[in-house]
């Protein structure tokens, strides 16, 4: 008996693409916010983070979140992405846990706090649809901690972290 198995870079894009929009997803309603405005913009994140991992120009996915009031960042959650593709035998696996124990870790948000998310892209990175430049809020008298890879699909793979007040 013969078993064929096919992987493609677009199978490892959509993979990588829909799980960070998922793990995003658990942080903002695990953080206590309401998901409703990152859901009703679902196929625009996920358009810009799918056409920027084809193209190879995404580098980080941030959600960050904020005081609506002052603007001031209360934390940011970043997704950066490792292209290290290959067309293997496609393993892949999403680490729920791990983010979960990280975002219990980070607590829940205020109530009052909003949320936006980003893409950071190479230079000379495709336009894409509805996307366009711009600059994330300062993570001045925040720390970083990094939790490794919590996506991967055939190499292509996302490390998160998240940034709170030192």
């Amino acid at each position: 008996m013969t078993t064929v198995s096919a992987y493609s870079y677009t199978h490892s894009t959509t993979y990588v693409a829909d799980n960070i929009l998922k793990s995003f997803k658990d942080i903002i309603r695990l953080s206590g916010l309401d998901p409703t405005k990152f859901v009703d913009n679902w196929e625009l994140h996920r358009r810009g983070i799918k056409e920027w991992l084809e193209s190879g120009h995404l580098t980080c996915v941030v959600l960050e979140i904020f005081h609506p009031r002052t603007n001031a960042l209360i934390i940011r959650w970043d997704i950066d992405i490792a292209y290290e593709w290959s067309s293997g035998d496609g393993n892949f696996y999403t680490d729920t846990d791990q983010l979960r124990y990280a975002i219990h870790k980070a607590g829940i948000a205020p109530s009052e706090a909003k949320y936006d998310m980003l893409l950071r892209v190479k230079p000379g990175h495709p336009s894409v649809m509805g996307w366009s430049d711009g600059t994330g809020r300062s993570t001045d008298g925040f720390a970083r901690h990094a939790l490794g890879t919590t996506i991967e699909h055939s190499g292509l793979g996302a490390s998160a972290a998240y940034w709170r007040r030192a």
